[in-house]
């Protein structure tokens, strides 16, 4: 076998972490030839319930689990990390408002892009789950003095599987049939779908769904309002699907798994000015991968003045958390 890659998670006792361990364990984010190290942070009073959790893990016996640490110091959880998932954030309090949380959440990201930045691997590679996750993401990446920028990327890919889901089910073909779903802006209901430039089955979408109305209202808002209809249904936030999504970004990102031919996948990455989109923000854009650490953003999309309005509002609301953290960057 080759060298474990550490890989490093926060919140690792929470729901998105219980449903994404066993799954990295198991070689789905890395591969099935790839040993791991996990690499467990957890706030001190959830220490007992991650105990819990890695006996768990223990009793998987996992062929390519070849270590774990448990801690609730950040730059012992993030020593030596080639993979840092950041799931782990404050939850919105019952009538908090977005700035406080923001802040609030800044607190905890400022100081674990510090810690990455003193303890993680030259080669390491950021994933934010923790929302408000674009502007978590900015916050640890501007606190991480050294670590390049493009190293930090925040996950939309819950809103692309989401979207995918939707669209397939609509026109009565699998999934795997849906490609070239890019998702931008902010990981909230002010995301946008870029329907316009996906194909099914190798056809341009709208040929294949024509019911532009389904488009701009049904589709639109069950998927930005997804993750509240899962918690009105069960009671609590997605976990399964979002550790789902978060295997399949460093899977593509940096797991050997590159996108196809053709085809591209949503990430949150910092805005090089492309399509419009300001540079200081991490936005959802297209992306090429090669699977091994390196993504590029796609070039040269159409995009029809809905698509830019539709951006425009979730580039805004980015525009606006940064501000509320402008102290933090």
């Amino acid at each position: 076998m080759s060298t474990p890659v550490r890989v490093a998670v926060t919140g690792p006792a929470g729901q998105i972490g219980y449903a994404l361990l066993f799954r990295i364990a198991s070689g789905e984010m890395l591969g099935p030839d790839t040993p791991v190290v996990l690499q467990l942070l957890e706030i001190p009073p959830a220490m007992d319930a991650l105990r819990g959790v890695a006996m768990e893990l223990e009793d998987g016996a996992f062929p390519l689990l070849q270590d774990m640490v448990l801690t609730s110091d950040a730059e012992e959880g993030f020593r030596d990390a080639n993979v840092v998932c950041l799931v782990g954030a404050k939850p919105r309090g019952p009538g908090q408002e977005r700035a406080d949380l923001l802040k609030d959440n800044g607190r905890i990201f400022t100081g674990q892009g510090e810690a990455i930045a003193k303890a993680a691997a030259d080669d390491v590679k950021v994933a934010v789950v923790g929302n408000p996750a674009n502007t978590n993401a900015l916050i640890a990446a501007n606190n991480a003095d050294g670590v390049d920028l493009a190293r930090f990327t925040a996950m939309v890919r819950l809103d692309e599987n989401r979207a995918k889901s939707q669209l397939a089910k609509k026109a009565g073909v699998p999934v795997s049939e849906v490609t070239n779903l890019a998702v931008w802006g902010n990981h909230s209901p002010t995301m946008f779908p870029d329907f316009e430039n996906a194909r099914i089955g190798g056809k341009p979408l709208t040929e294949v769904i024509t019911d532009r109305d389904w488009l701009e209202g049904e589709f639109l808002t069950t998927v930005q309002q997804r993750g509240k209809a899962i918690i009105d249904a069960r009671g609590a936030s997605s976990a399964a699907s979002a550790a789902n999504a978060l295997l399949d970004h460093v899977r593509n990102w940096t797991g050997g798994e590159a996108t196809a031919d053709g085809d591209w996948v949503s990430m949150a990455v910092p805005s090089d000015g492309s399509y419009g989109i300001p540079e200081g923000i991490i936005s959802g854009f297209p992306v090429t991968t090669d699977g091994e650490g390196n993504y590029e953003i796609v070039q040269g999309l159409e995009l029809s003045d809905y698509a830019r309005g539709r951006i425009q509002t979730s580039v805004d609301e980015l525009q606006e958390e940064k501000a509320a953290v402008a102290d933090m960057l």
